[in-house]
Formats: structure tokens, C-alpha cells, sequence
């Protein structure tokens, strides 16, 4: 039995009625090639299965199809948080549409930001996608002098201002003062936060600083630090109604936290949300549809953002685009918890 030879691009090119110089063009993201011709080579090229020669092309395009997705959260931590799983397909999915790789960074030790900076600086990778660095981090300032094409998650802090850095956020003051703003509407008045680390991006302060906003002459005592975990903001909230057993509202800084929340009012014997109403932030449907009772957030498009991110990396890097930084709406999805 012979087995039939794999398409090249003389076949797309005969087959789309364009030059081979055409096709070549189109998989290389050249710019000036007309609309209808790209969707007609992409067709050509799905049709036949045609797969470029991957080596051939890195050496007329100098790229390598591969982009860094660079994290700071531990690996254990990363894949059971929910939020960085949505992230994370949303970058995927973004990345394949345009024929890319993800590479998969972790910052867990510290002598990780030389390793992760050589790597990014050794050509290796053609930009990078970077979430959750610490506000005392310089990975960031160090691949802008690499001129290394980068997109944050969130805005950043990292070793420069933030507008030395492309980002996609969602609206995290405006989000926490629309769940603050809720609880008030409904009557409450001792209303707790669980806040985020404030050693990691700005969204944990971004946060407080809505509550505030609304609350501007909140207790100190309503306010306690968590780590972004379902036990860390358990903790926070016995914590809490230690200090203040008479709180009826809680806003939690995110849906897990949100569910660390609702645990902990369970075991001390109050009631969610007749005694106590919680919201939380995110909408991650698989934590916020499945809590008792189910929760109220506020949303924000995880899913979307990393597609935004990978897509505006993309667009700089292999059309030639300039990316501009994105604040993306929040909402409140009202349910049974407030």
C-alpha cells in the first residue's frame, strides 16, 4: 500500500489560483494581501490539510510560532484556581486561531526570574503574555529592554509605570462598587470585604478601593486580607466575625473567596442570605452556580480577556499592529446569595 504525499504549497497555490509567493504571504501574516484572497488560501489550505514546513518558515519569517504565557502563582495554586483555567483556554484558543504555540512559564523560586528572563531574552519565543506579577517584580522592565513584544494581564506594577505596558483589565473598582452598592440597596449596613493579597497586581486594592468608594467611612475592623483561596478567605471571614459578629453583608474579592465565605457562615450558624448577604467577583459559573445558595458577582469576562490579550499580542507581533492597553465592563449577576 503506498501512501499518498502530503500536499505542498505549489498544491494551495494551484488550487487557490494565487502564486506561490501569494500563499506564502498569507501563512506569513504579510500585510497588503487582499481580504477574499486570505479566506481563499485559509479554505485551500483547510481542504487539502496542507501543513507548512515549520524550519522553512521560521528562517524567512524569524519567528519561531511559539508565544511565553508567564505566571507567578504556583503550579498546585494555578491549576485548581478556576480563573487562571478560563484565563488560560482564552489565550489558548486565541493563540491557535493564529497558528501559535503557548509555552507555559512558571515564577514559583526565586532564581526562576533569571531563568524565565534568559529564556525570553534568548529568542526562543516570539512576545509574551504575563499575569499575576508581584508589584516588586522587574521581569516586566527587564523584557522591555529586550523590545521582546509583551501583554499584561492586569494592570501592572512591575518595575515601570503602567504605561510603559500593554494590559487588559477588567473595571475592578467599578465592579467592587457595584456589589458594595448592591448590599447597601438591599439594607445592609455593616457590610465586611475579604480583600486579595496586596503583594500581587493591583486588582486586590483596585477592589478595596471600590468598597471604600461607597463606604468611605467603613470599620477598619469589616476589613480582613486573604490569598485568593477557598481556606484563606475561610479564615478571613471566622476572622471577621470574630471582630464583628454583627456584619450582614460581605463582599469577597473573588467567586472562590466568595465560596471560603459561605463555608465559614455555614459552620458558625448563620444564615446566607437572611442573616448575612455575600457577593463575590468573576462569575465563574462552575463556583458561582454551584455554591448554597448560589452566589451573586460580579462578572467579568475571563474567557474574553485572554483571547483580547493573546489577540492584541498577535496582532503586534505577526501583522505589525500597534496594541493599545483594554479595560474591560464588569456587571452585576444578581442570584440568590444578595
Amino acid at each position: 500500500m503506498t501512501q499518498s504525499r502530503r500536499p505542498t504549497i505549489e498544491d494551495v497555490a494551484r488550487r487557490a489560483g494565487v502564486s506561490r509567493t501569494t500563499v506564502s504571504r498569507v501563512l506569513n501574516g504579510a500585510p497588503k494581501v487582499r481580504a477574499e484572497v486570505i479566506e481563499k488560501v485559509r479554505e485551500v489550505i483547510a481542504d487539502l490539510g496542507y501543513v507548512p514546513n515549520q524550519a522553512a518558515r521560521q528562517l524567512v519569517t524569524r519567528r519561531t510560532g511559539a508565544v511565553a504565557v508567564v505566571a507567578t502563582q504556583p503550579q498546585d495554586r494555578l491549576f485548581m484556581d478556576p480563573f487562571f483555567d478560563c484565563l488560560l483556554r482564552g489565550v489558548r484558543r486565541e493563540l491557535t486561531r493564529h497558528g501559535a504555540q503557548a509555552v507555559l512559564l512558571f515564577l514559583d523560586e526565586p532564581d526562576d526570574h533569571a531563568r524565565v528572563a534568559d529564556y525570553l531574552g534568548g529568542g526562543h519565543v516570539d512576545g509574551a503574555i504575563l499575569f499575576s506579577l508581584r508589584p516588586d517584580d522587574h521581569l516586566g522592565a527587564l523584557i522591555a529592554r529586550t523590545g521582546l513584544p509583551a501583554v499584561f494581564g492586569g494592570r501592572s506594577r512591575a518595575g515601570a509605570d503602567d504605561t510603559a505596558y500593554v494590559h487588559v483589565d477588567c473595571d475592578n473598582r467599578g465592579g467592587a462598587r457595584q456589589a458594595v452598592t448592591h448590599l447597601r440597596a438591599l439594607g445592609r449596613t455593616r457590610i465586611a470585604t475579604v480583600t486579595g493579597p496586596y503583594d500581587q497586581e493591583p486588582s486586590a486594592d483596585d477592589r478595596l478601593a471600590g468598597y471604600r468608594d461607597v463606604l468611605p467611612g467603613a470599620d477598619p475592623a469589616l476589613t480582613e486580607r486573604a490569598d485568593y483561596t477557598l481556606h484563606g478567605a475561610a479564615r478571613a471571614l471566622h476572622a471577621l466575625l470574630d471582630r464583628c459578629p454583627d456584619l450582614d453583608g460581605v463582599f469577597a474579592a473573588s467567586d472562590l473567596m466568595a465560596a471560603g465565605a459561605l463555608q465559614a457562615l455555614h459552620e458558625r450558624g448563620r444564615r446566607v442570605p437572611e442573616d448575612v448577604a455575600v457577593v463575590g467577583f468573576d462569575d465563574l459559573t462552575q463556583i458561582a452556580e454551584a455554591t448554597s445558595p448560589p452566589l451573586t458577582t460580579v462578572h467579568q469576562d475571563v474567557e474574553g480577556m485572554g483571547r483580547l490579550m493573546a489577540e492584541l499580542l498577535c496582532g503586534a507581533v505577526y501583522e505589525g499592529t500597534t496594541p493599545g492597553s483594554v479595560v474591560v465592563p464588569t456587571r452585576l449577576v444578581v442570584r440568590e446569595s444578595a
